[in-house]
């Protein structure tokens, strides 16, 4: 078992680093790396749980959709002398690197990093201005397509699932009214024209645009479907007591997550006034608490933290359950590939 204690002085190369990953010691401890595990970090970003897990003597095979993300990480690889694989792909795909007698853990932190928001030519972000683009591989179809091509009546499902924004209506239209005229390029640009239709009260916490950032980028990257698939390829890629740990940021992500270890808990399914329609094994087991916060502690250094919630579920010599998208309920939005160039 890796020393927590020197967890927080973790540090990518070159420095420390400007992303601080969170519920580092929770998410170290649930999955109890040592030397001869295999552990597969689904989301590398700056290498601050891959550099944990390092230093507890496992092997890691990292992934990451964002070729900076990669190319900063080599230096990491190098290091360690083939005890870690920097690989760029987006975590769906993890099976693919999985070895043949599996995994003895996965640990996924879902949401953009810190190192994304702080580079302007991203355009996560409108606190710097760059442009409308927000894309995690830096290929596809733009947030800037989404915003100048998508009808209103998907832009109004978009911002009012995946943002849960209150007003998706009046957002939209004001967009198709400008677009007409002028089409949206900067991460401003569209921050000011929500500003502009929605403006923001003394009371409220945070800028009425970032509810629509947040849509945008979880549209543009398909985060809500990325990480059902990831799950399911997490299940058939564990061995027997391997462990899969979830770090999620909203209630959106953590709903999935937990919707997809309660199905595979193998509690019967059906209404309580009715026989159970289906018992089956558990695929998953579920030691110590179902979900884990973030400490006051953390959240006053990370404010990141404040919203974390990592929820974790060990694999058992059960058969993998069927990868039925369907048991997330996931909205039914346009299309991506319908909106590009």
């Amino acid at each position: 078992m890796v020393n927590t204690s020197d967890i927080a002085e973790v540090e990518a190369e070159g420095g420390p680093a400007r992303h601080i990953p969170v519920l580092l010691k929770e998410v170290v401890d649930a999955l109890q790396p040592e030397a001869g595990k295999i552990i597969l970090d689904g989301t590398f970003g700056a290498g601050g749980y891959t550099s944990a897990l390092l230093s507890a003597g496992a092997s890691v095979i990292a992934l990451d959709r964002d070729p900076t993300a990669i190319s900063a990480g080599q230096a990491l690889v190098e290091k360690n002398q083939g005890r870690l694989s920097l690989i760029h792909s987006q975590f769906s795909q993890l099976a693919d690197f999985a070895p043949d007698e599996g995994l003895d853990g996965v640990v996924l932190d879902i949401g953009v990093s810190s190192m994304q928001i702080d580079e302007a030519e991203r355009g996560f972000s409108f606190q710097r201005n760059g442009p409308l683009d927000m894309r995690m591989s830096s290929a596809g179809v733009s947030a800037a397509d989404v915003v100048n091509r998508a009808k209103v009546g998907d832009l109004i499902r978009i911002f009012g699932f995946l943002g849960e924004e209150k007003h998706p209506g009046r957002i939209a239209r004001a967009i198709e009214k400008r677009r007409e005229t002028q089409l949206f390029e900067t991460t401003r640009d569209l921050a000011n024209l929500i500003e502009s239709v929605n403006p923001r009260k003394a009371k409220d916490k945070i800028h009425p645009a970032t509810r629509v950032f947040q849509a945008l980028r979880i549209f543009v990257n398909d985060e809500l479907g990325e990480l059902a698939r990831a799950l399911f390829a997490a299940e058939r890629s564990l061995k027997p007591g391997g462990r899969l740990v979830v770090v999620t940021f909203h209630s959106l992500e953590d709903r999935i997550v937990k919707q997809f270890f309660s199905d595979r808990s193998g509690k019967a399914s059906g209404s309580r006034h009715m026989p159970a329609v289906e018992v089956r094994s558990a695929v998953f087991d579920f030691p110590g608490k179902q979900m884990i916060a973030a400490s006051e502690a953390e959240a006053d250094v990370n404010p990141r933290a404040r919203s974390a919630k990592l929820r974790m579920g060990v694999r058992t010599a059960a058969k993998p359950g069927t990868a039925d998208l369907s048991i997330f309920a996931l909205p039914d939005l346009a299309s991506l590939a319908t909106m590009g160039a």
